[in-house]
């Protein structure tokens, strides 16, 4: 519920409006995912006009979906939490990780998040020049073309899967980029069943790499890590073989280091509400 603080208490640069635009979305909980108009008023202590307002904004903003009755967060709203997990949690926890399965794997590792249609790294231990263009934290590359993007994506709801793939235009980086919505969503299916993904030179040729999904207390996926080395150095049966146990180790190690760490952007709460 919202306090009933006024401005001396706040501060006159106080903007009572966002606090209570903010109590909507945390008014969202994993008690009560779907709360109705009646849950939200009753838990941010706003009017029923008031909370409908509130939330019909979020749904025109694309962060709340509606049936007429009941409410739901879309997954547009972990873009929220995004700059606080690239910017302090998910890459300090993931560092030594990537180091320990880079020293193990003899290759370069990788951590990122899915922004829009891109992943953006958020991590990384390079051994060797790989690409072409160089990767540093803040690099972007598509979704569709990459082994972290197909675990991310993969990871996704139904729903925001559908609308990435009926928006995505799937241009052909090199002649084995998947370019089909189907044949994409059919690799996406395949990665979701056996818990990563192998990509082989779609986004560049030479290169072939392997991610497997890092998921909070929830279930969620919210990053993925990957091994990344040229295709003259490791055939894909070699990759499958010798890189896919210690990555999915790697990638549970995280997992556990999330789960323990007590600041809040490390929690399922931090996504959901």
């Amino acid at each position: 519920m919202i306090e009933q603080d006024g401005p001396s208490e706040r501060g006159a640069h106080y903007v009572r409006s966002l606090e209570r635009g903010l109590a909507v979305i945390r008014a969202f909980t994993a008690a009560n995912p779907s709360p109705t108009l009646t849950d939200v008023a009753k838990a941010t202590g706003l009017t029923r006009a008031g909370a409908r307002r509130f939330l019909l904004t979020l749904v025109d903003l694309g962060y709340v979906r509606t049936d007429g009755k009941h409410f739901s967060l879309t997954a547009r709203v972990l873009e929220l939490g995004y700059a606080f997990l690239s910017g302090i949690s998910l890459p300090e926890v993931a560092q030594p990780h990537l180091e320990r399965l880079s020293g193990e794997v003899r290759e370069s590792t990788s951590a990122s998040v899915l922004d829009g249609s891109d992943v953006v790294y958020v991590a990384r231990v390079a051994v060797s020049r790989i690409m072409a263009v160089s990767i540093t934290v803040g690099t972007r590359f598509p979704a569709y073309a990459t082994s972290m993007g197909h675990v991310l994506l993969a990871g996704l709801p139904g729903d925001a899967l559908d609308r990435y793939l009926a928006a995505v235009r799937l241009e052909p980086l090199t002649s084995r980029t998947i370019t089909s919505p189907d044949r994409l969503r059919a690799e996406l299916d395949r990665v979701r069943a056996q818990g990563w993904a192998l990509v082989d030179q779609e986004l560049e040729e030479g290169l072939r790499s392997v991610a497997a999904p890092v998921r909070d207390r929830a279930g969620r996926v919210v990053a993925a890590v990957n091994v990344s080395t040229h295709a003259s150095r490791t055939t894909a049966d070699g990759v499958r073989r010798d890189m896919v146990p210690p990555l999915l180790a790697a990638c549970a190690a995280i997992e556990r280091d999330l789960a323990a760490d007590p600041r809040p952007n490390t929690g399922p709460a931090a996504w959901s509400s």
